[in-house]
């Protein structure tokens, strides 16, 4: 017999995991793909919906542009013998097209016949397809990061598919939803979609439904600092993919765990080990599964290790990490993906920490860029913030640091972020004083006073009631 690598106890050769420590054994990952396990074509996280007519459209297999352009070319023949001889265009065709379209990329072709599709089902009331075709278009409208039309498309699904009570495709959109709602940090909102998709694939009794969306509310979990939750969740999660031999389940699986890890703060080697333990597998796959694929599964892995590296001081190899993550991203994002932001920050921050203020503003900058364009005000202000705090502190440029001080502060104000305006309004206050515009100063005071006493934050009103006392006298 042969012995784990992690824990030594002796473990058989056919086992896919150790049954001491529960580590995936990667030395039989041939064997389990060799069982034919399917990988997902698209995002893990995003549910597409398979047409009735075509029950592969939305397949997991990538193919070549040439095989692609050859389907579609087909596909406009049949479509114009049907023009020619005056038949009805069936709409599975044109969703087959779209699906064609959305495989290389072209977002606009592959809208604008889910677009066709959608006016021929609702002439043939068509309600499943109608449906299928508002998530598909609400999935396009996502990846352009247009997300109040991706949610009214979403809802019009939900609303379809209610009415015809199938539940699988429903918990499917809830799961769209609670994505979107993730997408701009409306937390509230996408922790009630995922938890209703969880509650109603429990109810039903639909077990992979149930660990997907379970999966999916962790990403939530995360935020909201519910450790134990996830805990429990993973723990659940990784034992159904090792029973179902789901290597690509057992590689999200490590990922969570490494995340969860990072995110607790309490032990970064657990968390290397894991996110390791996940590029061991996704490595052992390459050979068969796209490089799409593989630059999804590896991206927030090396985001996470680059993070650790940071945190262990070691800037070269979190610059590294850093930087293939953003390259893994690129790969598999034909133009610019919200994803970026985060790695371009933890870019800037690595330069801030190695003292290149100059390399961290551009690198803020950039990351900044993405936020404002999709529309993601809370990580924008924040940005905005460090920004300036950086041109205040290292740059020594008051006037850049308080123009984004008010910028940010103008953001927060509007979301009503009171924590974080009065925040802003102290330190603008504090750079008035320095500057001896005392009047200024203790205008900001006192309207971040307000902020302060709103959130029963006694320590910081009693320490401006001083500061606009002692500037008064």
């Amino acid at each position: 017999m042969n012995k784990c690598p992690y824990c030594q106890n002796l473990i058989e050769e056919h086992w896919l995991y150790c049954r001491a420590c529960n580590k995936p054994l990667i030395t039989n990952l041939k064997d389990a793909l060799d069982r034919s396990i399917k990988f997902p074509y698209d995002k893990p996280e995003i549910y597409h919906l398979e047409v009735e007519e075509q029950s592969d459209v939305f397949n997991d297999v990538v193919i070549e542009d040439k095989e692609i352009d050859e389907k579609i070319k087909e596909i406009d023949q049949a479509l114009e013998s049907k023009e020619i001889a005056g038949a009805p265009i069936p709409g599975s065709l044109l969703v087959e097209k779209s699906s064609l379209y959305y495989k290389k990329r072209d977002l606009p072709k592959a809208l604008k016949n889910l677009e066709l599709a959608i006016k021929n089902f609702e002439e043939e009331n068509d309600l499943i397809n109608l449906a299928i075709c508002h998530n598909e278009i609400g999935i396009i409208h996502e990846d352009n990061g247009f997300f109040d039309q991706a949610i009214y498309h979403f809802n019009r699904s939900l609303e379809i598919l209610k009415d015809i009570n199938d539940i699988h495709k429903i918990i499917k959109v809830l799961n769209n939803l609670g994505n979107i709602y993730f997408l701009i940090n409306d937390l509230e909102q996408s922790y009630h979609f995922y938890q209703k998709a969880f509650k109603l694939s429990k109810q039903e009794n639909l077990e992979f439904e149930e660990i997907k969306s379970s999966s999916n509310l962790v990403e939530v979990l995360y935020l909201l600092k519910d450790f134990n939750r996830i805990k429990k969740i993973l723990a659940r999660n990784s034992e159904f993919f090792k029973e179902n031999e789901d290597i690509y389940g057992i590689i999200q699986t490590e990922i969570k765990y490494g995340k969860l890890y990072f995110i607790m703060g309490e032990d970064y080697d657990e968390s290397y080990q894991h996110l390791n333990i996940a590029l061991e597998l996704i490595n052992k796959l390459s050979e068969n599964i796209s490089l799409y694929i593989k630059a999804k599964l590896e991206w927030e892995c090396y985001l996470y290790l680059g993070k650790i590296y940071r945190v262990r001081d070691n800037s070269t190899k979190a610059e590294d990490y850093f930087i293939r993550s953003l390259e893994s991203v690129r790969i598999f994002e034909i133009r610019d993906n919200i994803k970026e932001g985060e790695i371009l920050e933890n870019i800037a921050e690595l330069y801030l920490f190695k003292g290149e203020s100059e390399k961290s503003i551009e690198y803020y900058e950039l990351s900044g860029e993405i936020y404002y364009k999709f529309g993601d005000n809370v990580k924008n202000a924040e940005n905005k913030f460090k920004r300036g705090k950086i041109y205040l502190e290292f740059e020594e440029n008051i006037t850049k640091a308080m123009n984004y001080f008010e910028e940010a502060l103008e953001i927060y104000e509007d979301l009503e972020y009171s924590k974080e305006s009065a925040t802003i309004l102290h330190k603008l206050g504090d750079i008035y004083v320095n500057e001896g515009m005392v009047e200024t100063a203790v205008s900001y005071f006192e309207r971040a006073q307000d902020y302060y006493q709103k959130i029963q934050d006694d320590y910081n009103t009693k320490l401006l009631n001083e500061k606009i006392r002692s500037l008064s006298n």
